[in-house]
C-alpha cells in the first residue's frame, strides 16, 4: 500500500467516525444540558458543596461560578506543584520553582496545557493522576458550560438566567467525561499505550549505555487530554512517544478523541434552539476550514522544494516520527492547532514555511474549526453574530439571529470578544521581541525565530499549548508571561460570551418575516467562513508576514 493510498484512506476512516459520532453525542450533550433530572451521585456533590441545582443563575453570578472555580484550581494545582516532593508517589522528582509552577497551574485550569518542563522527569505519578488529570476533566467541562450558557440566551426569553454553572459542569463531567475517559482508556491500552505505576525500567542500549524508561498512568491520562482538547503530554515529546502514542492505529483514535466533543457540539446547538439545521450550517463552515487546512499542510510536507534533502526524500521528514509519515502526522498538526488540545505527534518547529505558517494561523482564527471543548462553539458563534451584523449593514435592516434582534449593546460584546486574544497575542509577542535578554530565548534568527516566539504566545491566548520548539521557554519572564497570557485568553472572553448570553435572554423574540436572513442556508455558510478569515484571519497578517511569509518567500 502507498503511502497516498493509507493517508486517504486514513482520511476517510477518520471522517467516517466523526459523522457517525455527530448525531448520537450531538443529542446526548443536548439532553444532558436540558434534562431536569438529577442523578443520585450528582445529588451528593451539590449536597456537599450547598449548591440548589434548581435553581438558575444570572449571568453575572454565572460567570462569579467560572471564575471562583477556576481561581480555586488554580491555588490548588500551584500548590501540589510546590509541595509534591513531599508527596507519595513522587519518584524522587523535586518540587517545581514557583515561576514554572504558576504557568504550569495556569496551564492546565484554562485548558492550554502548555508545558515548559519535561513530564516524565518533573512530575511524580500522584500529581499527574490527581493534579494534573482532573484539571484536564474540569477545564473541558468549564468549556461546555459557557457554550451551554451562550445557547440558552438563544432559548430564552425575559429573563436574566442562563442555567446553573455548577449542575452544568457536574453533568458534563459525570455523564460525558469519565465515561468516554474511562473507555478509550481502555481501548489505548489494547493497542499498547502504557498503564501502570512502575518508577521506571532500566535498560542496556545498542550502544552499550543504561537508561531508564519511565512508566505511569499514561493511557488514562492520554484519553481525556485528546477528548478533553486538553494536550498536554505525559512525556516531553508528547504524542510523538511511543509509550503514549505507539501505532498508526492508536494515533488514529487520538485525532478523532481531539475532534469528536467539539464536532458534535453543533449538533447540540441545533437541537437546543429547535432547529438542526443551525447546527449544520456551523459544522459545515468548522469541516470547510479543517479540510483547507489539512489539505494545505499536507501538500506543503509532501511537496516542499525549500529543501533539498526534503525533496529527495519524497517529503519533509525531519521532526516526524516514521511509525507515523507524513500524512498521519500532517493531520494531526491540523487538527491540533484548530482544536485547543495542543498535543503534538511531530515538531512543528521542523515544518516548512508554508505548513508550520498554517499552523499558527489555525490557532489565530480562534480554533473554531472545531476548536476546543465547548470553546469552538461559543468563538465561531460569537462570529456568526458578527456575519448576521454585517448582512444586516448590506441591507439596511436591524440584524436578527434565530429571533433575537442584534442590538450595539450585542456588536460591542461580540467585538471585545474578537479583539481580546489578538490584543493578548501581538502584546506579548511585541513585548518578548523588544526585550534583549528574552530575544536570547529564541533558538533560531530572523523569520523562524521570530516564527517561535509568535507561535508560543498565540499558542497560550488561544489556550492551544503546542510548541513550535526552539523557545527555551523556562525563564521567569517567559513562565510569567505565558502564564499571564493563558489567564486572559481564557476568561476575558468569557466575560464577554456570559455578558452576550445574559443580554440575548432578555429579549422578546421578533417573527421571522420576509425580511430575515436565513442563517441555515448555504450563502450564510459562505459568508460566515469569509467573516471569520477576514475579521479573524487578516488582524495578525501583518505579524504573519514577519514570521512564515517572509521565511517562505526568502527560501
Amino acid at each position: 500500500m502507498t503511502d497516498t493510498l493509507a493517508g486517504c484512506l486514513q482520511l476517510l476512516a477518520l471522517a467516517g467516525a466523526l459523522v457517525l459520532s455527530y448525531r448520537p453525542l450531538g443529542d446526548y450533550l443536548a439532553w444532558i444540558l436540558t434534562s431536569p433530572s438529577h442523578w443520585r451521585a450528582e445529588r451528593l456533590f451539590y449536597r456537599a458543596g450547598g449548591v440548589d441545582p434548581d435553581a438558575d443563575q444570572r449571568w453575572a453570578v454565572y460567570l462569579t461560578g467560572v471564575l471562583a472555580f477556576s481561581a480555586v484550581c488554580v491555588l490548588f494545582l500551584y500548590g501540589f506543584l510546590r509541595l509534591q516532593n513531599h508527596l507519595p508517589l513522587a519518584l524522587g522528582t523535586p518540587q517545581m520553582d514557583a515561576g514554572q509552577a504558576f504557568n504550569t497551574a495556569a496551564s492546565f485550569v484554562t485548558n492550554t496545557n502548555w508545558q515548559s518542563y519535561s513530564g516524565e522527569s518533573a512530575l511524580g505519578h500522584l500529581v499527574q493522576m490527581t493534579g494534573l488529570a482532573v484539571q484536564n476533566f474540569v477545564s473541558a467541562a468549564v468549556g461546555i458550560a459557557v457554550v451551554a450558557a451562550l445557547i440558552r440566551g438563544f432559548t430564552r426569553t425575559r429573563t436574566d438566567r442562563v442555567g446553573n454553572f455548577w449542575v452544568d459542569l457536574t453533568r458534563v463531567v459525570v455523564r460525558v467525561l469519565l465515561p468516554l475517559a474511562f473507555v478509550f482508556a481502555l481501548v489505548l491500552v489494547t493497542t499498547g499505550v502504557v498503564q501502570n505505576l512502575h518508577s521506571g525500567q532500566e535498560l542496556t542500549t545498542i550502544a552499550g549505555g543504561h537508561q531508564t524508561i519511565t512508566g505511569g498512568p499514561v493511557a488514562s491520562q492520554e484519553a481525556i487530554k485528546e477528548l478533553g482538547t486538553n494536550g498536554g503530554g505525559f512525556y516531553n515529546a508528547n504524542s510523538a512517544h511511543p509509550f503514549e502514542n505507539p501505532t498508526a492505529f492508536s494515533n488514529l483514535i487520538e485525532i478523532y478523541l481531539l475532534l469528536v466533543i467539539a464536532f458534535s457540539l453543533p449538533r447540540t446547538f441545533g437541537r437546543m434552539v429547535g432547529d438542526n439545521r443551525q447546527g449544520y450550517a456551523i459544522v459545515s463552515v468548522m469541516v470547510l476550514i479543517w479540510a483547507a487546512s489539512v489539505a494545505v499542510i499536507t501538500v506543503n510536507e509532501l511537496h516542499s522544494t525549500s529543501s533539498t534533502a526534503g525533496h529527495a526524500a519524497g517529503g519533509m521528514t525531519e521532526g516526524k516520527e516514521q511509525r507515523l509519515g507524513i500524512w498521519a502526522s500532517a493531520l494531526f498538526a491540523a487538527s491540533t492547532t484548530l482544536t485547543s488540545t495542543g498535543a503534538v505527534n511531530s515538531a512543528h518547529d521542523s515544518y516548512t514555511p508554508g505548513g508550520g505558517g498554517t499552523t499558527i494561523f489555525n490557532m489565530m482564527l480562534g480554533e473554531i474549526a472545531p476548536g476546543g471543548a465547548g470553546s469552538g462553539l461559543y468563538g465561531i458563534l460569537v462570529l456568526a453574530v458578527v456575519a448576521v451584523f454585517i448582512a444586516g449593514l448590506m441591507v439596511g435592516r436591524t440584524p436578527e439571529y434565530l429571533g433575537k434582534k442584534l442590538r450595539g449593546k450585542e456588536i460591542k460584546f461580540a467585538s471585545l470578544y474578537i479583539l481580546t486574544t489578538p490584543t493578548v497575542v501581538l502584546t506579548g509577542a511585541g513585548t518578548a521581541m523588544a526585550l534583549r535578554g528574552e530575544r536570547t530565548a529564541m533558538l533560531n534568527t530572523g523569520p523562524h525565530g521570530f516564527s517561535e516566539v509568535l507561535y508560543a504566545f498565540t499558542s497560550a491566548a488561544n489556550n492551544n499549548g503546542s510548541a513550535f520548539a526552539g523557545l527555551s521557554a523556562d525563564t521567569t519572564w517567559y513562565n510569567t508571561a505565558l502564564g499571564l497570557a493563558m489567564l486572559f485568553g481564557r476568561f476575558l472572553p468569557v466575560v464577554f460570551v456570559l455578558a452576550l448570553a445574559g443580554s440575548l435572554a432578555e429579549q422578546q423574540p421578533v417573527p421571522v418575516t420576509a425580511g430575515t436572513l436565513p442563517t441555515h442556508r448555504p450563502q450564510f455558510a459562505g459568508l460566515l467562513a469569509a467573516v471569520v478569515l477576514i475579521v479573524v484571519g487578516l488582524t495578525y497578517f501583518p505579524a504573519l508576514a514577519l514570521g512564515p511569509l517572509a521565511e517562505g518567500l526568502r527560501r
